[in-house]
């Protein structure tokens, strides 16, 4: 199995710029699409961004040009870099790894999934 370990989250104000990382127990970066997910208060899981194994790149529409998803192989590290925070991007951020089947931003479709992080804007 594949253990991812998100950090970076926490209390943020509007307008700031966190990034989120999510460290794998292996090398899985240039094999799977690996994606970010979030959950807010009382709302399902929703799909906010994704990287394929060529490196190419989905977002949801409520985070486009506000977020960008990238990851570094040799840290076996993704990353998700949150600007212009706005009070509804708060919700707990999850790492997901390895999607068995289209789209993406279907929960269900990831195998392996992170404890998640924290993002409060305020």
């Amino acid at each position: 199995d594949v253990q991812l370990v998100e950090s970076g989250g926490g209390s943020v104000p509007a307008g700031g710029s966190p990034k989120l990382s999510c460290a794998a127990s292996a090398y899985t970066y240039g094999y799977y699409c690996m994606a970010w997910f979030r959950q807010g208060s009382g709302n399902e899981r929703e799909g906010v961004a994704a990287i394929g194994s060529d490196g190419r790149t989905s977002y949801a529409d409520s985070v486009k040009g506000r977020f960008a998803i990238s990851k570094n192989s040799a840290k076996n590290t993704l990353y998700l870099q949150m600007n212009s925070l706005k009070p509804e991007d708060t919700a707990m951020y999850f790492c997901a790894a390895y999607l068995k089947q289209d789209p993406w931003y279907t929960p269900a479709n990831f195998r392996y999934w992170g404890q998640g992080t924290q993002v409060t804007v305020s």
